[in-house]
Order: structure tokens, then C-alpha cells, then sequence
């Protein structure tokens, strides 16, 4: 990484590229009844994703930018529950059959809230009306502070094959500052559990940026993770939004490091994780050689979603719960984002979207090409537009922010080839955004470059 790309370009707020166009351009044109037809429209011969939200915390963690919120009892997680099951048998019903189903992720929030026969009901619920492919990955994110031993039987016994642990720091001054003192010990007895119980795959969540964090803070962490040896980790820059989400304001801003310090911070993390043998992938993942992300990575078949790189390959995502995103051939669906509207809407035998976007040609064009840039790093734009039927030399001229990220060395052009350099990859966001037609309008809405 150079420190002056860093510098020149890190203060840019850019869009994570999980889908594009991204969220913040969702609109109500697109309601139930819309996301209704093009459950029907779904094609006989297609396999699905399923993702489900539970937005339920025992307490919040000051630095989360999910949509979730703290749970001291568990009667309002039961009635979430029910909820999520009629939704599952609404959309099963519009579609008509027994949808294949190649991926299910569980995210949140806190999934493991759930009492264990409650996940193992729902997961029922969900075999009931999908044709769950034997080959299926049943992911699940887990807060390791709260985990039972109980629980990790259910998962076992669900078909939970891999599970997403957050971690975050090991700094007991920065777990202090983020309201997260979770222990070591704690992580570790939430891995072996989960291993002996069939879990195999074991990902840990880290996160550069944090108040009082230092390089060497960064670095102790990632040592003390490596003792466990999970399969990937994701190292995500911290994203200081108080404006947008109010409980990050109990974060003092005199306490977080400036952009020069994440960009330390953030390459200590990488040097380290790559000297202990692990591959980096796109913008923010690590995995071994061997595992399937890795694989996916160098034969040219990773992809980007909503839960970030994926070797998920099926043909559309159906989200289920409060905030839930699904992505259709048609275009995206988003579900009504407080739990008590949602609630509402299911109980009264309604759909719950209340906001999505209809793709566009060119939309899908930008969409393929931002895909590769963020998990290649370069794209050959001839056969990408080629396919889409445009030229690469009219997509160029619709790109005018590539000039200078050509001119210092960002990016490099050979013909219709465009390849992030080696050390400017910590930049695939901008290099994205340059072919990013709806970027001006939601700049503010997002996290820093670098």
C-alpha cells in the first residue's frame, strides 16, 4: 500500500459494493405487490439463496452498523420467530414450488438468540417449503459471549456447516470503549464447541479503526486469533456514522485513529495474515489455501452479496425478517425495517417489502463489471460488455473518474484490460465507483475509502 494513494484517496466515502446499485437508491416504487410478481416470474430451472435476519442483541455493541436491537427477554425474539415462519411459507406459496436452495445465511444481530428448539423449528420450517440441496452451506453469525453449549448441539443438529464469529478486538481497553469485553477464552471455547459438533467451517470477524486501537493492538489480536486457525477472517474498517446511527455518538471521535493510523493498522493486519499463509481476497477477506473462497477466488468464480464475497453462486437471494434485502432477476426487495412494521405486515397475510429498485440493462452491465473489479481485481471490459452488448470504448467514456486513478498509478489499462496495481488493491472501491452512474447522489450515506 502506498501512504500517498491512502492520503489522496482514503477520505472518499464509497459504497462497500455488496450490490449495486446499492440501497440507498431503493425507492417504494417497488412494494409487495411487485416483489409478489417476480417471486411467480422466478424460472423452473433456478437455485436460490436464503438469507434471514434477526435483529436482536442481549446488549449493543457501540460501534454496530447493523439493524438490531437489544432483547433483554425472550418473548419478543419468539413473536420475530413466528413471524419469520408465515413469511417463510408466504413467499414458498408465491413461488408456487419447492424452490432448490443452494445457501442459507443466518445474520444479524445475534442469530444464537434464538432458543435452541426454536432454530431447529425454523430450520425445519425452512427444509418444509425449499428443497434444501444436500450440498447446501447453512452459515449462521455468532456473538461467542452468549453461545450455549445447547445451541451449538442445535446447529449440529440443523446442518449448520458454517459458522461467522465476531471478534473484533482482543484489546481489553478497546473492548471498554466498544461496550464488547469478550475473552479470549470465550472465542476459543465457541470454536472447539463448535467443531466437535460438525461445524467445520470457522470464520472470525476483525475490525481496524476502533477508539484507543494501535497497530500493535491490531497485530496482538490477529496473533491470539491465529491460535485458533479459522478457515477466513474479515477485516473490516470501522465505520464512524453517529449521525446515522445514534448509539456510536457513546464513541469519543478524540478516541478513534486518524485515516494515516487505519491505513497502518489496516496493512499491519494483512502483512500479518499473509505471512501466516493465508490468501488475501478482494477488499477485506483472508483464507487459507484450501478453502472453497480461496479456490473460488483464484479460478475467477467469486462473487459479491449482501453478506460481502461469497462462493454463493445461485441464481437470485430471498430475504426473510425485519430489514431483510433479497435480489431477484428482476431487481431488489427490501423488507419493511422495524420489527414491529414488519411484524404488522405478516400478521395481516401481507408481503413485507416496502422498498426495492427495477435493474435497468445498463444497471446490470455496471453491476458485472463492479463485481469482477471487487473480486478480481480488474475486469476485461471487451468481454463483459461484450456480453451486455455494448463497447468497452463507450463504457471508458462514460467513466471519467478512471483518468486519474490511471494517472497515479491506481489502475492500470491495457487495451480493454483494466487491472488494479498490486499496491493500490486497498483502493477497489474507488476504482469501482468510477463505473458507479448513481454514485453523487449517496456519497454521504457511506463509509470511508480506506
Amino acid at each position: 500500500m502506498r501512504p500517498d494513494l491512502a492520503a489522496c484517496y482514503g477520505q472518499e466515502r464509497l459504497p462497500r459494493y455488496t450490490s449495486y446499485p446499492t440501497a440507498p437508491h431503493f425507492s417504494a416504487a417497488v412494494g409487495a405487490s411487485t416483489y409478489a410478481q417476480w417471486l411467480r416470474a422466478i424460472p423452473t430451472n433456478a437455485t436460490a439463496s436464503l438469507y434471514l435476519h434477526v435483529p436482536f442483541c442481549r446488549s449493543m455493541c457501540w460501534y454496530c452498523g447493523c439493524n438490531t436491537m437489544v432483547a433483554k427477554r425472550d418473548e419478543p425474539i419468539a413473536v420475530y420467530e413466528s413471524a419469520l415462519r408465515c413469511e417463510i411459507d408466504m413467499v414458498a406459496r408465491q413461488i408456487g414450488r419447492r424452490l432448490q436452495v443452494g445457501h442459507i445465511h443466518f445474520g444479524g444481530g445475534t442469530p444464537t438468540i434464538m432458543a435452541p428448539d426454536s432454530f431447529v423449528d425454523l430450520v425445519g420450517s425452512l427444509r418444509h417449503s425449499f428443497f434444501v440441496l444436500p450440498s447446501a452451506e447453512i452459515a449462521i453469525e455468532i456473538d461467542p459471549r452468549t453461545l450455549t453449549p445447547a445451541m451449538i448441539d442445535a446447529l449440529g443438529v440443523s446442518g449448520v456447516n458454517r459458522a461467522s464469529l465476531g471478534v473484533q478486538s482482543f484489546d481489553p481497553r478497546v473492548q471498554q470503549a466498544i461496550n464488547r469485553v469478550q475473552s479470549f477464552e470465550q472465542t476459543a471455547a465457541a470454536t472447539n464447541g463448535l467443531r466437535r459438533a460438525g461445524v467445520a467451517g470457522i470464520n472470525f470477524d476483525l475490525i481496524y479503526g476502533l477508539p484507543h486501537q494501535s497497530v500493535a493492538s491490531c497485530l496482538d489480536t490477529v496473533r491470539r486469533a491465529l491460535e485458533l486457525r479459522p478457515d477466513r477472517l474479515s477485516v473490516f474498517g470501522y465505520a464512524h456514522v453517529p449521525s446515522f446511527k445514534t448509539h456510536q455518538r457513546k464513541i469519543q471521535d478524540s478516541a478513534l485513529p486518524d485515516s494515516l493510523e487505519r491505513y497502518d493498522q489496516a496493512c499491519a493486519i494483512a502483512d500479518s495474515l499473509k505471512e501466516a499463509g493465508y490468501v488475501q481476497i478482494g477488499l477485506d477477506h483472508f483464507a487459507l489455501p484450501t478453502d472453497p473462497m480461496t479456490v473460488a477466488f483464484r479460478e475467477g468464480r467469486l462473487h459479491r452479496n449482501f453478506q460481502g464475497y461469497t462462493t454463493d453462486a445461485n441464481d437470485l437471494l430471498i430475504g426473510f425478517g425485519a430489514s431483510a434485502i433479497g435480489q431477484l432477476p428482476q431487481g431488489y426487495v427490501q423488507n419493511a425495517p422495524q420489527v414491529r412494521a414488519y411484524e404488522e405486515k405478516i400478521a395481516a397475510g401481507s408481503l413485507a417489502t416496502v422498498k426495492g429498485y427495477g435493474l435497468t440493462d445498463d444497471d446490470r452491465l455496471r453491476a458485472d463489471i463492479i463485481e469482477r473489479i471487487m473480486c478480481d481485481y480488474g475486469v476485461d471490459l471487451d468481454v463483459i460488455c461484450g456480453r451486455h452488448g455494448m463497447g468497452a470504448d463507450e463504457m471508458l467514456r462514460s467513466a471519467p473518474r478512471l483518468q486519474s486513478l490511471i494517472s497515479d498509478g491506481v489502475v492500470e489499462l491495457n487495451g480493454s484490460a483494466l487491472a488494479v496495481t498490486e499496491h493500490s488493491r486497498f483502493l477497489v472501491r474507488s476504482v469501482a465507483a468510477a463505473f458507479d452512474a448513481h454514485l453523487d447522489a449517496s456519497k454521504q450515506l457511506h463509509s470511508r475509502a480506506v
